[in-house]
């Protein structure tokens, strides 16, 4: 989900460097946290800014399965464990190879634990962030401390215990209790539930009650303003729309909010409400690119507006912006299902051209970025990925053209109704995290009709479509497709002109005085053969 250049050449992935991961999360889930589901994370953290340093607790409540002798967490060797507490009693712990693992005096029981670490230290600096994971410690051109977080590839244990796997997010939710210096502004996920300042120190408490990935619990502090306006969802709710801005861009912010909103409403006409309107909508100013942080995106492309539509608008916005729907809403629970988040927010991108640009400029972009996939991998690979692994480029390019390509083949009267239909549903929401088996038999069963065909040759192989045009006498031709068993329409170009036909393995038989042009839109992948 790591920001990118979609929208200035959309599809154009030349920024993208996956060899800059060197931290990961996620793989084969380990039998000791297989156990274990996390219900809440409080964080609570003093920041040292003069010295990089963290030092505080996170308390964890987990629901055993069943009775364990241990307990595993997840948190980076570069920091340093002072103290454990199950349910109240200190405990004995091992913490090494990034792993906490805690040794209760007698067996743990079925049912509710809270567990307790005291911990600090350096954490990760991040070398090129957001590729790069870990903390960004920075200062604006005013000389004020300027500090932030990512962490999709390295996972939540960059600087809190947890368990650092997809297929778990706290369900009730977090609170972070933020200690920094005086002056300064936390910015975080949820609702800000008050500040205490004693001293020369200021405490945020930040809360969330909804389900959260991992990568999306951490906090931006700055010298910030907050701009703030009323907003009502597609669906009458009230909520706020809010910008943490560096007090010296401050004369940005009211544009800013001005393109934010119309973001907004673009994004909620093709998938429903925003997710999270019980608490913000909200973006914070950050010294690296973008990430998208559940209610409080990461926002560092400089007001770098280019123009769709003849009014301005902000990619890495709308980008990000766009992953509150298909990332922290929609959840893929293995990183192999990955194209999930990345390729159907991509495809969201182009829906804008579409929407303030028309049907042609939004064909063009994919037009043009079917010269960019790698097409080295398949976009689903094999269960329990981790996301270092999973993490290719044709998430994005070739994940948003099979969403292209699917929207040709249903139909826009169904496509879309159908689209937003998966996003805005209970069964695959917020808790209920995902796969792409789900994605394919609910587009299959809105569609009446068996799609798992295209689903396979897009996203579990490198195969383009084959189609086979063969030259027959008298000026004819037999068209058929070669490698995919279902009838797909294909628009077909011959001297009498386009017409959309239906076609399939046994083929169809066209007349032209010259050799068929198939597809000539391009809303396949494919590869032609003409015999």
């Amino acid at each position: 989900m790591k920001s990118f250049l979609f929208l200035l050449s959309l599809f154009c992935l030349s920024i993208f460097s996956v060899s800059a991961q060197t931290l990961t999360n996620g793989g084969k889930l380990k039998p000791e946290q297989a156990i274990m589901d996390v219900r809440h994370y409080t964080i609570a953290l003093n920041v040292d800014f003069a010295e990089h340093v963290i030092s505080g607790y996170t308390e964890i409540k987990v629901n055993m399965a069943k009775p364990t002798h241990v307990l595993l967490f997840d948190l980076m060797d570069s920091l340093n464990v002072s103290k454990v507490l199950v349910n109240g009693k200190t405990e004995h712990f091992d913490y090494k190879h990034n792993l906490i693992s805690i040794h209760p005096a007698g067996e743990l029981q079925t049912g509710i634990a809270i567990v307790r670490v005291y911990y600090g230290g350096k954490p990760h600096v991040a070398r090129r962030p957001p590729w790069d994971d870990g903390f960004i410690w920075s200062k604006d051109s005013t000389g004020h401390q300027w500090m932030a977080i990512t962490a999709e590839g390295a996972g939540g244990k960059l600087y809190f215990p947890c368990k650092d796997h997809p297929s778990d997010e706290p369900n009730e939710g977090v609170d972070m209790i933020i200690t920094i210096p005086k002056g300064l502004v936390v910015a975080g996920p949820g609702v800000l539930q008050n500040v205490t300042k004693s001293g020369q120190t200021a405490t945020y408490h930040w809360k969330t009650n909804y389900t959260i990935n991992n990568y999306s619990i951490i906090f931006n502090v700055g010298d910030y303003k907050v701009f703030s306006r009323p907003y009502t969802t597609c669906d009458g709710n009230k909520t706020k729309v809010q910008f943490y801005v560096l007090k010296e861009h401050a004369d940005k912010a009211e544009h800013f909010l001005d393109v934010f909103v119309k973001t907004i409403h673009e994004q909620e006409k093709y998938f429903g409400e925003y997710p999270f309107w019980k608490e913000k909508i909200a973006m914070a100013e950050t010294p690296h690119l973008g990430m998208e942080h559940q209610t409080m995106v990461a926002y560092g492309n400089k007001f770098r507006y280019t123009k769709i539509g003849g009014e301005d608008y902000d990619w890495l916005m709308h980008h990000e912006f766009g992953h509150e729907w298909w990332g922290n809403k929609v959840t893929a629970k293995d990183w192999a299902d990955y194209w999930i988040h990345e390729g159907i927010c991509s495809f969201g991108d182009a829906l804008y051209t579409r929407e303030f640009d028309g049907e042609e400029a939004y064909n063009k972009i994919f037009q043009k970025s079917i010269f960019s996939f790698e097409n080295k991998l398949p976009i689903v690979q094999h269960p329990d990925m981790d996301e270092e692994a999973a993490y290719i480029g044709d998430i994005y390019t070739k994940g948003a053209f099979f969403m292209h390509t699917l929207r040709y083949v249903m139909g826009d009267s169904l496509f879309f109704p159908t689209l937003k239909k998966f996003v805005t549903s209970p069964q695959y929401t917020y808790d209920n995290l995902v796969s792409t088996d789900d994605v394919e038999q609910f587009f299959t069963k809105q569609a009446g009709y068996n799609l798992k065909p295209l689903f396979d040759l897009y996203l579990r192989t490198t195969n383009k479509l084959e189609i086979h045009i063969k030259t027959l006498p008298a000026n004819k031709y037999l068209i058929q497709l070669q490698n995919i068993d279902m009838k797909l329409p294909l628009d077909i170009t011959t001297d009498a002109g386009t017409k959309r036909s239906i076609v399939d393995v046994k083929g169809l038989r066209v007349e032209s005085k010259s050799i068929p042009i198939i597809d000539p839109e391009v809303f396949y992948i494919k590869k032609i053969i003409i015999e």
